[in-house]
């Protein structure tokens, strides 16, 4: 597949998979997953099982990423970790601002680039979530939150920091539910979400910034949404559970 940026596509665990079950999936991509150069590869495993899987997968071409993180360096925040913990884990990435985050558990435009500084600060690279609720996308309303989103998660970050950031749009109505954006919806948001770092930066940066897809994505679908001009790669959580998925979704998509 032509693209003017390297596809990039990650797992997110969510809550799912001991530290056994984790490294059985793991072992399997790994040896599946060896000679593939073409498609940068994450897998964001719960917190108990980085560390394993993190070994596990050191010096190979699957990285790990944590799924949130804590903006401040220490301190007495029962329950959180920092991004020096990740670093200390052989973590590369951090999924930041995911939308189950920012429904459930409170997370906010402001919390979302308070992590993100944070992040970059510790030379992790986030992976920035954005999307709209099923209600909003009915009301016509998309285009507006996912701009508030974007150009307040992402505030006051310069040019080079941006260049170390992947953008996950994940329309809210499409993770877990088995519906999917159509090709066309996810290119259309995809070339707002450019517009909008164009406005953060420059044009010739936001041309090189990764903008990954996420929602319900599948072997079945995922070349298609990735033959899209703005789709450069994907933000997967069920499918990444199964290594025969992982592995059948990126094989259909590295060439």
């Amino acid at each position: 597949m032509d693209k003017a940026r390297k596809l990039f596509i990650a797992g997110n665990w969510k809550m799912n998979k001991t530290v056994a079950e984790a490294l059985d999936l793991v072992k399997t991509l790994k040896r599946d997953l060896a000679d593939v150069r073409e498609v940068d590869i994450a897998v964001c495993p719960p917190f108990t099982a980085l560390h394993p899987v993190g070994q596990l997968l050191d010096n190979t071409n699957i990285k790990v990423g944590g799924q949130d993180m804590y903006w401040d360096k220490f301190g007495a925040f029962t329950g959180e970790v920092n991004a020096a913990m990740l670093k200390d884990v052989l973590c590369a990435y951090v999924i930041i601002g995911h939308s189950e985050r920012r429904q459930f558990f409170g997370e906010t435009n402001e919390t979302v680039n308070k992590k993100t500084k944070a992040a970059l600060a510790a030379r992790l690279k986030p992976i920035v979530c954005v999307g709209e609720m099923l209600a909003e996308r009915e009301s016509n309303r998309t285009e507006a939150v996912v701009t508030d989103q974007v150009l307040n998660s992402l505030a006051g970050l310069k040019p080079e920091e941006l260049l170390e950031v992947t953008v996950a749009y994940e329309p809210v109505w499409a993770i877990g539910t088995g519906k999917t954006a159509t090709a066309q919806q996810a290119q259309e948001v995809h070339a707002l979400i450019r517009r909008l770092l164009a406005q953060l930066s420059d044009a010739k940066t936001a041309a090189r910034i990764r903008i990954q897809y996420g929602g319900s994505v599948k072997p079945s679908n995922a070349r298609e949404l990735m033959g899209q001009p703005d789709v450069d790669g994907a933000l997967v959580g069920g499918a990444s559970l199964q290594a025969r998925d992982f592995v059948e979704m990126i094989q259909n998509v590295r060439n």
